[in-house]
């Protein structure tokens, strides 16, 4: 699934009961992120802390699925693992783990090879992770190896700088952004517009080209 492609409607079961993904996506958000497999230490972490952080994604309209291609039952057991490795994590468990037994969604997905998919030595799928908005886009993929654990507050931090652009479609957000720092003005945006879009100030850096391209501003909030 490449940046801009639709997300197809699928239906799975989950631990959260069955799912058929546009109705549970509705108008939200969605962080759709997938595992090597179950009863893995890494992915034990990244479940729990992406638990933890329930009430952050949620403030930002966002829903959570996981995937992993394991059996339901499987999931179930798991769950209870991860609540007892993370005691931080408050209730019940926050969102669902989608079973994909045949590796279906894998393969759909672009998360495993289709002739890999029934070897069992290779059938593991990589530490996917995908957004997708609630037009059912795709908006930013990354890709782990099984080696490597998510950082949360990165994925909440690109949640910030899609939703805001998608606000404001004349910025971007520069490298190491965070809410609240500057952001840059869009070469297309015209100086005589730029005035009038962010009336509390532009910074404009001087190029020893003598090109004006790099315009930032705080006044977006």
């Amino acid at each position: 699934m490449r940046i801009g492609a639709t997300i197809p409607n699928f239906k799975a079961d989950s631990t959260k009961g069955p799912i058929e993904f546009y109705d549970w996506l509705g108008d939200s958000w969605c962080v759709l992120f997938s595992h090597p497999a179950d009863f893995t230490p890494v992915c034990t972490t990244e479940l729990g802390r992406i638990a933890v952080h329930k009430e952050h994604f949620e403030k930002r309209n966002v829903k959570v699925l996981a995937h992993s291609v394991d059996e339901l039952k499987c999931h179930v057991d798991w769950v209870n693992d991860i609540k007892s490795y993370c005691p931080d994590i408050i209730g019940n468990f926050p969102y669902p783990i989608i079973a994909d037994p045949d590796r279906r969604l894998a393969v759909q997905f672009g998360m495993l090879d289709e002739h890999d998919k029934d070897n069992p030595e290779l059938a593991q799928t990589v530490r996917a992770l995908f957004i997708i908005s609630p037009d059912h886009r795709v908006r930013l993929t990354m890709h782990y190896p099984t080696s490597t654990g998510r950082n949360v507050d990165e994925i909440l931090r690109v949640i910030d700088s899609l939703q805001l652009t998608d606000r404001l479609k004349v910025i971007a957000t520069p490298a190491n952004w965070t809410p609240g720092t500057k952001v840059m003005i869009l070469p297309s945006v015209t100086e005589e517009d730029a005035d009038k879009l962010f009336p509390n100030g532009i910074e404009r850096v001087s190029m020893p080209s003598g090109q004006v391209y790099v315009r930032t501003t705080t006044d977006y909030e």
